[in-house]
């Protein structure tokens, strides 16, 4: 099962539309996650239209129309991976050790906020990743997406793309 896994695309404030490149992944792929700060309805509602299948949660700037719609925490078993998608984490320092407390029966916890690719693993094992952003990279070098791979109760094949402009 191939995933895409995306956050804080903040549309139409840092970008008018995703980027083609994440707009091809979404074709690829079997499931789309979004962890959140959507900024507009409507792209939840295409993205809805376009994926074969949508994870998503709500973050600190999604407005009540999409809190509406959307989950705080999502929780999904995809090929044997216990999933779990929440915007924010809290600060870096700590982060392994909270988030496997509050998230103790997820294999994986995507989340978001921070515009920061993050991948580590958990003592107990979770892993913990976060995307970046593909329209606002703040102080990052680049816009960023993840995809991955769900098989077996694994999630391999975890990459970490830029988005390429031009």
């Amino acid at each position: 099962m191939r995933l895409l896994i995306i956050s804080d695309t903040h549309i139409p404030r840092r970008a008018r539309v995703l980027p083609d490149q994440v707009l091809a992944e979404v074709d690829r792929a079997d499931v789309v996650v979004h962890a959140g700060d959507w900024c507009d309805l409507g792209s939840l509602t295409d993205l809805q239209a376009r994926a074969r299948r949508l994870i998503g949660v709500y973050g600190n700037n999604d407005g009540p129309d999409l809190r509406a719609r959307l989950p705080e925490v999502a929780r999904a078993e995809l090929e044997g991976v216990r999933l779990a998608v929440v915007h924010e984490t809290g600060p870096s320092a700590g982060r392994e050790k909270r988030m496997a407390a509050r998230f103790g029966d997820a294999d994986v916890l995507v989340f978001g906020h921070s515009h920061i690719p993050w991948d580590t693993t958990a003592p107990t094992g979770l892993r913990l990743l976060n995307p970046g952003s593909p329209t606002d990279r703040r102080r990052q070098p680049h816009h960023t997406y993840l995809t991955a791979t769900a098989a077996d109760g694994e999630l391999r094949d975890v990459r970490l793309h830029r988005i390429e402009r031009g």
